[in-house]
């Protein structure tokens, strides 16, 4: 069976606040389960290993989705959530793709951590689907570091700049996702509206804007894979 690998924060501190983060828990189960449905293995990483934090904001009722519900139920999933692998135990060539989750945490841990880095150019360099959701695409910050040519002139999205505003995290974050991504030369797009769904592709790079986008975004990455196989 193909696996397909997904990384995971583990940074659940805002700046400035006694707020939590993490990951956007619907940002992982739907792709997950859009992955595994598909018929592909997950793998589950991060960079301490063990169970991501999960942002509380994405366990309220108005945020919950029908594949958070499912995981809820899924005792072999929570068992993978609760257990994953370190980023160094990672051997990247037993993987078909790479998909990174939201949640606020990566623009911490996974936008400075080389091991993921090198991840994403592993992935990138051989050909092999990267994909990335709501502030997922800060671990893309890390790469284009280490090899700058990664994100100039190319279509990306993420978290905006304007949603950015409408949540109130302005000021407890590293720093604005969009600014950064056009900061190191990418051609950034989003939806018209906020919170509207919006999934960007350049060649084997996919993108979502936010938690909306996260299952449209990991459909998008599997039709690479399809034209691929």
């Amino acid at each position: 069976m193909k696996k397909i690998l997904m990384i995971l924060t583990s940074h659940a501190d805002m700046d400035n606040t006694d707020s939590k983060t993490g990951v956007w828990l619907g940002e992982f189960t739907d792709p997950y389960y859009e992955f595994i449905d598909a018929g592909y293995e997950v793998t589950l990483a991060s960079p301490y290993g063990g169970r991501p934090p999960v942002d509380p904001l994405s366990e309220l009722t108005e945020n919950i989705t029908a594949s958070n519900r499912r995981f809820n139920d899924d005792d072999e999933a929570k068992k993978k959530f609760n257990n994953t692998h370190r980023l160094e135990e990672i051997d990247t060539a037993d993987f078909v793709a790479v998909f990174y989750p939201g949640g606020h945490g990566p623009l911490w841990d996974l936008a400075t951590n080389e091991t993921s880095g090198k991840i994403i150019l592993d992935f990138y360099n051989s050909g092999r689907p990267v994909g990335a959701v709501c502030h997922g695409p800060a671990a893309l910050v890390m790469a284009a570091e280490m090899q700058p040519e990664l994100l100039q002139g190319r279509k990306v999205t993420g978290f905006t700049n304007a949603e950015e505003a409408l949540v109130f995290r302005g000021n407890n974050i590293p720093f604005k996702l969009e600014t950064r991504l056009k900061e190191l030369g990418a051609e950034f797009h989003s939806a018209t509206l906020p919170y509207a769904s919006h999934v960007q592709e350049d060649g084997i790079l996919v993108t979502g804007q936010n938690p909306l986008s996260a299952g449209p975004t990991a459909k998008a990455l599997l039709k690479l894979l399809e034209k691929t196989a």
